[in-house]
């Protein structure tokens, strides 16, 4: 079963090829995706990385959490699913 981790402090210089890189020495890596916003196109400074097998998503955490990379410290653990956020865009009705 794949396991979903996210991988906070990254350098706005890191990629996801770097990323996916990064990760492979550990297992097999099915996507990587570093969360850009929409509307500066710049890095937002996170990523998820979706690892084949948990055991894979582990050795990951263990070897990468707190690694520096383009000089940051990783923080690297499983993500957690999203929460539910009230819709309505802040704006009052009535």
């Amino acid at each position: 079963m794949s396991t979903r981790l996210f991988v906070g402090n990254l350098s706005f210089n890191t990629t996801k090829d770097q990323l996916q890189d990064l990760f492979a020495a550990h297992g097999v890596v099915t996507e990587a995706d570093v969360v850009m916003d929409k509307f500066s196109g710049r890095s937002r400074g996170f990523a998820f990385v979706t690892m084949d097998t948990k055991e894979a998503a582990d050795a990951a955490i263990k070897a990468l959490n707190g690694q520096a990379v383009d000089g940051r410290p990783l923080t690297v653990n499983e993500a957690r699913p999203r929460e539910e956020r009230p819709s309505g865009g802040g704006r009052r009705q009535g």
